[in-house]
């Protein structure tokens, strides 16, 4: 279960959502046995997703966010609820690719040129949508990007997943800031300056982790936070207005299988019955595998 903090500055210009999600991460990577890179842009996905899904006002809301691409990776999609679920998957976790010049992941090339669709589910009649070709792959940048197109609202996305040598993760995180009505123009230059400044995000997780050993996962997002903002003008330092909780929980159940079995269609069942005489389903999110006998597909057969 990892932590995350909403605060607001003084000055009512900007707010901003913080989390370290190192163990959330290391639970999506240890079901999934992705690669590095893929562990990366899982984590960076599944992090950004549940920073949004708090942003919903129902616990009941339901987000999607889809990136699809043609690279290796081809495609990788979380889900999360206004309560702080969150759940993902990355199409091809053996996705391997050197790393950059730079030395980092390379997640924007495991990804390729494609689209980025977001999908709010706000208990209307129609759910919300909008995409965006991808900018970078990086997904903090196209999410930065999505932000300003589809919403609208100025944004800044930091994200960050540490890949140890072991494959396990040691520190991951993210962050979003962004501008509220009638900001003053000197917050909007303070938080470029900020911005531009900034460490990467793991970096400043690892180091407050490895200062404060035994300080709690609410402890470790406000030292984070202080951290980051450190430098602000008194005028914008932030003020905490609410913690949340961010975790992985898939909702998948036997009854869900079924009724995506009984979406496929009579000639296709009754195929299936008479040539395999049972079916098996996994969860794309959990990999939980669920098995159907003949006479329980025959019953839903029944019943279509």
């Amino acid at each position: 279960m990892s932590k995350a903090m909403i605060a607001v500055d003084k000055s009512g210009s900007y707010r901003v959502y913080v989390t370290v999600t190192t163990d959330l991460v290391q639970e999506a990577v240890s079901i999934h046995d992705t690669t590095p890179v893929a562990s990366a842009a899982l984590g960076r996905v599944l992090t950004a997703t549940g920073l949004m899904g708090i942003m919903l006002k129902s616990d009941e809301d339901k987000l999607t966010v889809n990136f699809k691409g043609n690279g290796q990776a081809r495609q990788i999609l979380a889900t999360a609820h206004g309560d702080g679920t969150v759940k993902g998957y990355i199409a091809n976790p053996y996705v391997d690719l050197p790393l950059k010049e730079n030395g980092k992941l390379d997640v924007g090339g495991a990804l390729g040129e494609g689209e980025l669709t977001v999908i709010k589910d706000l208990g209307l009649k129609e759910p919300y949508m909008g995409t965006i070709a991808l900018v970078s792959g990086e997904i903090a940048d196209d999410l930065t990007a999505y932000f300003y197109i589809s919403e609208q609202q100025n944004s800044s996305v930091a994200l960050g997943v540490k890949v140890e040598r072991d494959l396990s993760i040691g520190a991951a995180g993210g962050m979003i800031i962004q501008m509220l009505p009638g900001a003053e123009e000197a917050a909007v230059d303070a938080l470029e300056e900020m911005i531009g400044k900034m460490e990467p995000l793991t970096t400043s997780i690892s180091r407050v982790m490895e200062e404060t050993p035994g300080l709690s996962q609410s402890g470790i997002v406000r030292r984070l936070m202080e951290e980051i903002f450190a430098d602000m003008p008194e005028k914008y330092r932030l003020q905490a207005l609410e913690e949340r909780e961010i975790r992985w929980e898939c909702d998948c159940s036997r009854e869900r299988m079924a009724r995506a079995l009984a979406t496929i269609g009579k000639e296709d069942m009754r195929e299936i019955i008479e040539e395999d005489g049972k079916a098996e389903l996994q969860c794309h999110f959990c990999l939980k595998k669920y098995d159907f006998s003949r006479q329980e597909l025959t019953e839903i057969l029944n019943h279509m």
